[in-house]
């Protein structure tokens, strides 16, 4: 018995190590598990990254949108006011600088006049000519006709079917537009020098007091200055994301895997609890049933000293009987120790039931037992053909034990309406359990048998569940138990 117990303490040195090697290991949960750590740095990453990049674009996007609203704004503002200042200075109240730039308004004018115009005409457009980063400025009549240009190509000209002009003319209000590159069919872009960037077109109204539109100016700017402030707020404001989704996750990370690691501390102390509460039931279960047979033993030993002839050697026999039946715990004991192995494979469950049967036709026929056993056919289970017998000897043999005078042994096999599972049903009509011994009938080294280790509905309980299948039981006193055995249904080979 040495060798027995020094072997179960190595094992359960085994498991501690191996929970204490993974707690060890910042919780990296072993293979097939779910690994909380990694999940969370893929996942919150991509999340991170993807709400980090939409930010980015929606800010940069904006301070685009915005610093452009904001240039054609101030560039509108400082035409029409250069417009009004002109012709306050040259005493011409009466007039609109659009009568100024489109002489057919005005019939008959007085020579001081007429040169009052024509200087506030000429210093208007000399300052529209100048204006910073142009790249074109053009002045249209209400006709569409242009009547100045920066480029003299251009004056003259009709310009129709332009959505953009018609909708300045006909709202009367500020119009812009940003481009990337110059469009070939639009005939008033034709700039004195390339673009070398993104430029911006600007309609520019200049209306009387009734708000009426007398003329149009466009300009086309390239607004360098704009441009390096645009760039230097991209560069912001994705550091600024990329920094902040940084810290973010690795914050984030860093609490998760201190998270990660406190549970899997808590689950190998879980573990290790849990494991030595298994060793000391099972330690009790083993001590409390090795010591009757201990007992006997002795005493047989003590009278075999002392007695000669038939009486030693009942003393003799009994002592063999004894040891046979603690050898049959330990190996009982072992085997239930032991990680179940075996491939799943398709089994015929019918099959398997009739020849556990066969098994215990001499039993069966000793103990006065009918048995009852579906002759439908069942389909082909996931199980294992060696662990399924076992199975069934267990299951098979609990209800012999339980029908000592005699009795009905009913097997049905029950297929589920969906096709998936497959339900196998082993009652008996013997003493039947109490609720306490129902619930408690999968429960480690329990059990209502004299001698018995409590060990058998455990391995049947395991088996089932390695194959991805359940056993659950219910009984009634006095009147039976009934084994449900649940099997998951095999794939059709094609």
């Amino acid at each position: 018995m040495d060798g027995f117990g020094g072997g179960i303490q190595m094992d359960v040195a085994a498991i501690l190590g191996k929970r204490e090697l993974e707690a060890g290991n910042g919780g990296m949960a072993p293979a097939g598990q779910f690994n909380l750590l990694r999940w969370f740095s893929l996942l919150s990453l991509v999340i991170i990254g993807t709400v980090a990049i939409g930010i980015g674009t929606v800010s940069t996007r904006f301070l685009v949108s915005e610093s452009l609203e904001r240039d054609a704004m101030l560039s509108a503002q400082f035409i029409q006011t250069l417009a009004l200042g002109e012709m306050r200075h040259h005493g011409l109240e009466g007039m609109d600088m659009g009568d100024v730039l489109v002489p057919h308004h005005y019939g008959m004018l007085t020579k001081d006049a007429a040169a009052s115009r024509e200087r506030a005409r000429s210093e208007f457009l000399d300052h529209l000519s100048h204006v910073p980063d142009s790249l074109l400025a053009t002045i249209f009549s209400p006709d569409r006709k242009v009547i100045w240009s920066t480029n003299p190509e251009l004056v003259g000209q009709q310009i129709d079917d332009d959505e953009a002009l018609d909708e300045a003319f006909e709202s009367g209000g500020r119009i812009s537009a940003e481009y990337q590159d110059v469009e070939e069919g639009r005939v008033e872009q034709k700039f004195l020098r390339p673009p070398k960037m993104f430029f911006i077109e600007n309609y520019i109204p200049l209306t009387d007091e009734q708000g009426q539109v007398k003329a149009m100016v466009e300009i086309y700017k390239e607004p360098v200055d704009l441009i390096d402030r645009v760039n230097r707020g991209y560069r912001m404001i994705w550091l600024a994301t990329v920094i902040g989704g940084l810290l973010m996750y690795f914050g984030l990370y860093w609490i998760v895997r201190r998270a990660s690691r406190l549970l899997a501390a808590q689950q190998a102390q879980l573990v290790a609890n849990s494991t030595y509460v298994g060793l000391g039931e099972m330690s009790s279960a083993v001590a409390h049933s090795l010591r009757n047979p201990l007992a006997s033993i002795r005493s047989s030993a003590e009278l075999a000293q002392e007695m000669e002839g038939p009486q030693a050697r009942k003393c003799i026999d009994d002592i063999i009987t004894q040891v046979d039946r603690m050898s049959a715990w330990v190996r009982d004991l072992l085997l239930c120790l032991r990680p179940l192995q075996g491939d799943s494979e398709k089994v015929e469950p019918m099959e398997a039931v009739r020849a556990s049967l066969a098994n215990f036709d001499q039993q069966l026929a000793r103990s006065n037992i009918q048995v009852v056993c579906s002759d439908a056919e069942a389909p082909a289970v996931v199980s294992h053909q060696l662990l399924l017998a076992q199975v069934l000897n267990s299951v098979i043999a609990n209800a012999i034990e339980a029908m000592p005078g005699g009795g009905c042994l009913s097997i049905t096999a029950t297929p589920d309406a969906g096709g998936q599972w497959l339900h196998l049903a082993i009652e008996d009509t013997g003493k039947g359990m109490s609720r306490q011994q129902e619930m408690m009938a999968f429960k480690s080294f329990y059990t209502t048998k004299q001698g018995g280790l409590g060990i058998g509905l455990i391995m049947v309980k395991q088996i089932m569940e390695r194959f991805g299948g359940k056993a659950s039981l219910s009984s009634r006193e006095h009147q039976g138990t009934r084994v449900c055995l649940s099997f998951k249904v095999a794939a059709q080979d094609s």
